[in-house]
């Protein structure tokens, strides 16, 4: 009788954990920019360095390979980042992503004077990124859209 019982106890077992680990991910939340520097300064092209602080609200930890990303502010493109890296985002923590990006001096010169008098500026992200657990990789889109307080005066 007890072996009869055992096998759909472990089979409602296995779909229990494979139905409540599946859940679909919620993304990551954006939590502050940290250690902005500015190299290699020059008339066509910049490279700006800059620590992105998120949080991964998920149960579980995942891994950061690859970005490419296009940078609008205020709908004109600010610069291009594409990295390859392997950055760990641990569960349920606060995680720091370096990020470089290499700025177009020509857009940028064009729109400074209406970034200095605002007090907000629109920011676009859009491209794409690798992320995997376990040494399984997968590319998904990114188009992230947010209003920053930005203003040198404050």
């Amino acid at each position: 009788m007890k072996k009869a019982c055992l096998l759909p106890c472990l089979l409602f077992a296995v779909i229990f954990v494979f139905l409540t680990g599946c859940r679909e991910p919620q993304d990551l939340q954006f939590r502050s920019v940290k250690n902005l520097s500015v190299d290699d300064l020059g008339f066509n092209q910049s490279t700006l360095n800059a620590e992105l602080v998120y949080y991964n609200p998920n149960n579980f930890g995942l891994e950061l390979k690859r970005t490419d990303l296009a940078i609008y502010v205020d709908s004109t493109l600010l610069g291009h980042s594409v990295q390859d890296f392997q950055v760990k985002i641990p569960k349920r923590e606060e995680f720091t992503l370096p990020l470089k990006i290499n700025l177009d001096m020509k857009n940028l010169l064009k729109n400074s004077l209406f970034m200095l008098l605002n007090k907000e500026i629109s920011l676009h992200l859009v491209g794409k990124v690798k992320v995997g657990k376990a040494g399984v990789f997968k590319s998904f889109p990114i188009d992230y859209r947010t209003v920053q307080r930005f203003s040198l005066f404050d």
